[in-house]
């Protein structure tokens, strides 16, 4: 693999080798079998989510829209991580291209921004719906929608694609072991012979503009519902309106909390053993995905019977 060190990128490096898990072999076997479940809970019930909002004309409203957005977004995430990983833990399929590798990392990047974005509008849509109940469907649209869509795929595409491409463009001299399960930026980019300063730059700069935006605006979203259902006088007003938003809220708690404790590991990897960091980014692409629809189902009562209607169709 070792390469004259002015050779091209292409001739130096032709694939990676994913290094999953070497310092605690015994993981593998114990996390496949939950990872194998989660992902195939994670596909079926985001598939029969999407099937219901598309069955269900009483589901055609903005609010269930957001939600199939959110749901093929956690479908393209799981699929692009969890197969390659289990692919690792049964038959040592380590080996990924080059092309593949930094394909990969785009496609997490991209659509866990975009995942966050949308997190972002379904908060809007609530402080809409609990604070300006009056205005909510004159604002909150399928134009709306349609918008909302272009602008979180826009943004994420042209805030994230510099990643992937700074870490190509580096010279990648003797080492092809990527330390992780999954071709994370900063685990390809420390195998470069060349200086990483902008990757480490732009990664935490971009990471914190997508993200840290995000999750201030969906707080303080979330602030302005709490103050107007705690003035709402009548007590069935004020239950109602927190069962409205608690599927969200708890979705986007734990979204955000996995994803501060994977920052947090990183910050403070020198006091936590190697894998943790690697594990919970594994986690981080496939528990929220088989969350999500999960809750929706169970907290949305119109979820709830559009997938009984449909179950009844199926079997009967």
């Amino acid at each position: 693999m070792a390469k004259p060190q002015n050779a091209t990128l292409s001739a130096e490096v032709s694939d990676f080798i994913l290094n999953c898990f070497v310092r605690s072999p015994g993981w593998q076997f114990w996390l496949s079998l939950p990872l194998s479940i989660l992902c195939v809970l994670a596909m079926g019930a985001n598939a029969t989510l999407l099937t219901t909002i598309w069955l269900e004309a009483s589901l055609h409203q903005p609010m269930y829209y957001l939600l199939s957005l959110l749901s093929l977004l956690d479908i393209v995430l799981c699929l692009t991580v969890i197969p390659k990983v289990l692919a690792i833990f049964w038959f040592d399929l380590r080996s990924i291209s080059f092309s593949a590798c930094f394909f990969q990392m785009f496609i997490m990047n991209c659509f866990l921004a975009m995942e966050s974005c949308t997190f972002m509008v379904m908060a809007y849509d609530r402080y809409i719906a609990i604070c300006h109940p009056l205005r909510y469907p004159s604002i909150i649209t399928d134009q709306f929608v349609s918008k909302a869509a272009i602008f979180i795929l826009t943004r994420s595409v042209l805030l994230v694609v510099p990643i992937p491409i700074l870490s190509a463009r580096l010279n990648y001299c003797t080492r092809n072991i990527i330390e992780n399960c999954i071709c994370a930026n900063m685990s390809v980019s420390r195998l470069s012979c060349d200086d990483v300063t902008i990757n480490r730059v732009y990664q935490f700069a971009g990471g914190w503009t997508l993200l840290g935006s995000d999750l201030i605006l969906i707080f303080l979203s979330y602030t302005l519902i709490l103050r107007a259902v705690l003035r709402l006088k009548a007590e069935g007003a004020v239950v109602k309106a927190l069962s409205t938003c608690g599927s969200h809220f708890i979705l986007i708690l734990f979204f955000s909390t996995i994803l501060l404790v994977f920052v947090l590991t990183h910050a403070v990897k020198k006091k936590v053993p190697p894998d943790v960091p690697v594990l919970l980014n594994v986690l981080h692409h496939v528990i929220p995905a088989a969350l999500n629809p999960i809750v929706y189902g169970v907290r949305t009562q119109e979820i709830k019977q559009g997938i009984q209607r449909l179950l009844k169709k199926v079997w009967y």
